[in-house]
C-alpha cells in the first residue's frame, strides 16, 4: 500500500513518471521505502527546503500510524 501511495505521488510530481522506481525493504520494526527518480526530477521531489518531501513523510507517517511500525522514506538518483 505505502509503496503504491508514493509512486502514485511521485509520478504526479516528476517530468518523467516512467523514471520512477519505489523499492520497500521489509525490517522487523522499520520498513524502508527508496523512491529512485531521474537526477533532473529530484528537485521536484524534494522542492524548496525540502518542504515537499517533508509533505510526503508527513502524509505518509499519517497513513501508517496504525500499523506500529515505523516508515521511512528514502530519495535516490538513477
Amino acid at each position: 500500500m505505502e509503496k503504491d501511495f508514493i509512486e502514485y505521488i511521485a509520478k504526479a510530481l516528476v517530468d518523467n513518471p516512467e523514471g520512477v522506481m519505489v523499492k520497500c525493504l521489509e525490517g522487523t520494526n522499520s520498513t524502508i521505502l527508496e523512491l529512485k527518480v531521474m537526477e533532473k526530477d529530484i528537485g521536484k521531489i524534494i522542492g524548496k527546503h525540502g518542504r515537499i518531501i517533508m509533505a510526503i513523510r508527513t502524509i505518509l507517517g499519517a497513513a501508517t500510524a496504525r500499523k506500529k511500525k515505523k516508515v521511512i522514506l528514502e530519495v535516490l538518483d538513477k
